[in-house]
């Protein structure tokens, strides 16, 4: 009977013993078992993930750069940029194209790489196979899923920081990017890591149900789009609205009430004396300006009613919102743990 040790043995001819020599082998870090193989089947998607996210991670710096230079060389923040006479459209329009990218990553990779991690293996058969072997459903299952988490959260994070790193230096300018836009809102912080977790796990659980794998790309598309205009529609409504009102009348120079820069603002309002509220066009018919202000004294009209969101609050919205994916996401993993123990084969 013989065994297999780890540390080799020498025969020395001088006393004729055997001297155990021991060897410690340097060896790079390497993947292995279930990680391994989860790896390999997906590796071109990571990759292919991971090299796109450094080279836009390489432009993004190289703009931001450039638009720096630009922008010490017209004495800004003293020389605004919307009086150089278009020559900051350049830098702008860059910024834009990047948060279009930035926008698409969710619905990209829901469908290109949620929507077939799961759906392949049960159109082709290699579920069936995995199934069969010493490792569990559950295991193959949880490291799909970490994986292409982990792959996904380094890039969304690194991302978004970059882009926000970019546009940090001309935050202040409402006239370059709205804070409240899709340009912004989901192209910073925590959203794009929420969204695109969100979309590429309701991809996989597409996929699942579906096991089609062309099938569930589709349905997966037409999902996030409405999944995203759901989600630009309830935007605003993750903030805490502030209302200021004045009481010196509405056609005075200085009588709309101030707010804070890059408020955005949501509504505005006659206010009257008994604390109602008046549509702005109120007495818009008036043939002239005293006319008019006979009409809103008429009306009882003292001064305005403004609602608006200040830009303060656009981090707190962030992770309001970004809860709510997170929340939804753990959901829709819970679902497919609990589906792949009866029918994922």
């Amino acid at each position: 009977m013989s065994t297999f040790t780890d540390t080799p043995t020498t025969n020395d001819s001088r006393n004729g013993t055997m001297d155990t020599i021991t060897t410690e082998a340097t060896r790079r870090p390497r993947l292995g078992g279930m990680t391994w193989l989860v790896w390999r089947q997906h590796r071109a998607a990571y990759w292919t993930i991971l090299g796109a996210a450094v080279l836009s991670v390489a432009w993004m710096v190289y703009q931001r750069g450039q638009m720096v230079d630009f922008l010490d060389g017209i004495g800004y923040p003293g020389t605004g940029v919307d009086n150089t006479n278009e020559g900051f459209a350049d830098y702008q329009n860059a910024m834009m194209a990047a948060s279009t990218g930035l926008q698409a990553i969710p619905i990209l990779l829901g469908v290109f790489l949620g929507a077939p991690l799961l759906a392949g293996d049960l159109e082709n058969g290699t579920a069936k196979l995995v199934a069969a072997q010493s490792m569990s459903r559950t295991r193959w299952l949880a490291t799909k899923l970490g994986l292409t988490a982990l792959v996904i959260v380094v890039v969304t994070v690194t991302l978004s920081a970059v882009f926000d790193w970019w546009w940090s230096p001309v935050k202040s300018e409402i006239t370059v990017m709205d804070w409240t836009s899709s340009s912004a809102f989901d192209t910073t912080g925590p959203v794009p890591v929420a969204l695109t977790l969100f979309s590429v796990v309701a991809g996989v659980a597409i996929g699942v149900v579906l096991r089609r794998t062309l099938m569930a790309m589709v349905v997966t598309f037409g999902f996030l789009v409405v999944v995203e205009i759901v989600w630009s529609s309830c935007v605003l409504s993750l903030g805490n609205i502030i209302t200021v009102t004045t009481n010196k009348g509405v056609m005075a120079e200085n009588s709309f009430p101030s707010l804070p820069g890059n408020a955005y603002q949501l509504d505005d309002s006659y206010l009257t004396a008994s604390g109602d509220l008046l549509g702005w066009s109120t007495c818009s018919g008036s043939a002239s300006d005293q006319a008019r202000e006979l009409c809103l004294k008429k009306e009882g009209v003292v001064g305005w009613s403004v609602d608006y969101l200040p830009m303060s609050q656009m981090n707190g919205m962030q992770w309001f919102g970004a809860s709510i994916l997170f929340a939804l996401t753990a959901g829709i993993v819970v679902f497919l743990f609990f589906w792949g123990r009866k029918r994922l084969v």
